[in-house]
This record gives structure tokens, sequence and C-alpha cells, in this order.
């Protein structure tokens, strides 16, 4: 007698307790972080004063205000969900101006002009505003020079070299320019391989600039969600469920360092090291799945976990740091630090950093949520299974 296959019996069960799950936990945290709601899910973010730029699976960016959640701006203009973003700031006497540079799974944009530039998808922007440079790097695993000097006259970006070693895409980039005027960048892909390249620049019309690999690293198991490279230090999350921290002024020394490793019960998608920012403080919140974790890096080779948040009822897919200004009724400005977090539950939440540094009663764990990596999301931010797909491979490749 034939059986019947259950298979699909088992992933629609499945597919239903992620669904409840989740429905819960988005009811039980509907007011936590002053959410702001977004029409898409948050690809990528950044904060300018008390305003904040969203790349969306929506095909758009949008300028927000913080304090009211008010959509100021929307910048069109992709035929897929935009992926990147990044800023160029340049300054003229005393004229300031700023470029919004946005990238997407249809190749690359400008706001103000247009410039195709992968054969896959962008994946991660960086820019070295005193050098007029703009690095992209994609699912094509390309990673590319992009002259900034005439953007601001309208003209397309000028390509002004590139770099072809990775082997699977690229998935973030970092980089520097130190006090000798050397420049540095790091690029991360989705097998867990990390480069460090020393740029150098060659004395052409457009310039040009070439790549020699410094070094590797071959730490991390599986794909690079973030990379952060700020005086000396390599701060990385991976899906491997770890944070590496890498001392690289002693790998220079000739006796590098094992890399400091905090571990995550998940896969880690975003990374906020208190320590790189102008605040310096030792501290280091993550998001992984659903969860804000706050660790004091006081000691990298003993981190403490001080604090676990509820955040989002789906994965974190950004922190910030957010220098919250306001005024007062006494006519004086205050200056507070926050910290805001994006997922794809389509919020972006506000916590005030105090508050995330204090520690926490321990509470009962959250039940377990079922594995279900083609589920897509309930409630009125649904996703048809096309726009599921689409952001999956946004995401994951």
């Amino acid at each position: 007698m034939a059986h019947a296959n259950t298979s699909n019996f088992l992933v629609s069960e499945s597919h239903l307790a992620l669904s409840d799950v989740r429905n819960q936990k988005a009811e039980k945290l509907k007011n936590v972080g002053e959410p702001l709601q977004l029409p898409g899910k948050a690809v990528a973010v950044e904060v300018l004063g008390n305003h904040v730029w969203v790349a969306d699976n929506t095909t758009v960016a949008r300028k927000i205000e913080l304090e009211s959640g008010k959509t100021l701006q929307v910048y069109s203009g992709h035929r897929g969900p935009v992926s990147a973003i990044a800023f160029w700031t340049k300054t003229f006497g005393e004229t300031t101006r700023t470029i919004l540079v946005t990238g997407s799974w249809d190749k690359t944009k400008q706001l103000i002009s247009s410039t195709d530039s992968h054969s896959d998808f962008v994946k991660s922007l960086f820019v070295y505003p005193s050098l007029n440079l703009l690095v992209s790097g994609s699912s094509d695993k390309i990673v590319r020079f992009w002259d900034l000097t005439d953007t601001l006259d309208g003209q397309p970006l000028k390509s002004a070299g590139s770099i072809s070693s990775h082997t699977r895409p690229v998935e973030c980039l970092g980089g520097r320019v130190g006090e000798d005027g050397s420049v540095e960048l790091c690029t991360g892909d989705t097998m867990g391989i990390i480069n460090l390249w020393t740029l150098t620049k060659e004395d052409t019309s457009p310039p040009r600039w070439k790549s020699s690999l410094k070094q590797q690293f071959k730490h991390h198991r599986t794909k690079i969600t973030e990379l952060k490279y700020v005086s000396g230090q390599l701060w990385t999350a991976s899906l491997d469920e770890t944070v590496q921290v890498v001392d690289l002024s002693s790998a220079e020394s000739g006796n590098p360092s094992t890399p400091a490793s905090i571990q995550h019960p998940t896969g880690v998608r975003c990374i906020l090291p208190i320590g790189l920012t102008d605040l310096a403080e030792p501290y280091l919140i993550t998001g992984s799945s659903d969860i804000l974790r706050v660790y004091d890096v006081t000691s990298l080779k003993e981190p403490e976990l001080i604090n676990e948040i509820d955040a989002h009822w789906h994965d974190v897919t950004a922190i910030r740091l957010w220098i919250r200004k306001t005024m007062a009724d006494d006519g004086i400005t205050r200056v507070e630090p926050w910290v805001i977090s994006t997922s794809l539950d389509g919020t972006i939440r506000k916590w005030k950093l105090s508050d995330l540094l204090t520690p926490k009663l321990k509470v009962a764990a959250n039940p377990k949520q079922p594995s279900d990596p083609k589920d897509g999301q309930e409630g009125s931010n649904a996703l048809t299974a096309e726009e599921e797909a689409e952001l999956a491979e946004l995401m994951d490749d």
C-alpha cells in the first residue's frame, strides 16, 4: 500500500506555526521602541541629524524625520529593491553639498545622474569623502571604484578601477585614510572571506585606483553581513553566529593576535560598536534574529552580555547611532545619544542608549520560532511569494 507524501503538510505546519508566533509577537511589541511604520522593508539605512534615509524593497529611498515619522522626500528611479545607500559631502568655501548615492539590484543609480555599474545587483557602497572616491560591491563578485569629482554637475560616475579577486558576492565594504595619506579598503563576501587592500591613486585623468592585497582573513565560516574598519580595529558580523574583532595593529607588527569572538545563538546581521563612534564607550550592540543584544566589551576576551531586548517580530536588518537634538521650552537644545533599529517587520524603532546600557532582569525566553527559510511575513506587512523570494535573494544570495 502506497504511503502518502507528508512533506507538504510538514512545510505547511511549520509555516503556520511561525506565522502564529510572529503574529503574537507583533501584537506584544506593537508600541515598543516608538515604532515608525514603513511602506516597505528596510534593507539599508543611514542617519544624518534628526533624519534617517531608508533604502527599501519598494524600489525607492526615503528621507524620514525621526521625531515625527513623517516621510519628507521620496527618491525614485530604480526598477528593483534599493539595497545600499551612501552619502558624499563636499565643502566649497562656505557652501556644503551632500549627495545621496543609492544602489539596487538593477545595478546602480545616482539621484542626479544614472550609471550602469554592475552585471548583478549592488550589495554595498562606501565613500571616501576626501578622495572623491566611491566604492561599490556587487553580487557579480566585483568591487568597482568610481570618481565622484563631476557628480555635482550632474555627470554620470566615471569608472576608476576594479577588483575581481572574490569568488563570491561582495557583501560588505569598509575603509580608512591613514594620517600618512595611505588608503585601505576591506571587502567581505558571502563565503566569509575578508580581504584588506592598499589602494594607490594613479596620476591619470580621470584618476584610476590600483589595489594590492595586504592581508586576508578566513576566521568566519560563512557570509559577512556587516563590516566596520576604524582605528586599527576590524569588526565583522556573520551568519556563522559570531561577531569577530581583529586588532590589525598587532597583525601588522608580525605578531597577529587571535580574533576575539562573541558568540550568538543565531546568525548576526548587524552591529554597532559604540567604541568606534564619537561616543567612544566600550559597548557593542548587535542584531541577531529579532533581538538586540548589548555587550560590555571593555575586555574583548571576556565580553559581558548586559542586556537583551525583544526589539522586533522579524529579523533586525540595521542598527545606527542617532544623536538626538531637541529644543526644550526653555530654548535650550539638548543632545542625547539614541539608537535606531530597522527590521523586516517593516518598522524603525528608537531606543535611548542609556536604557539599552541598563542591565535588565533575565526574562523567560521566547518560544522557539519554527525555522522556515521560505516563510513570508504575515499581517498588514505581508509580502507576496514573488516579493519574498526577491527580498530573500537581496538579503542572502
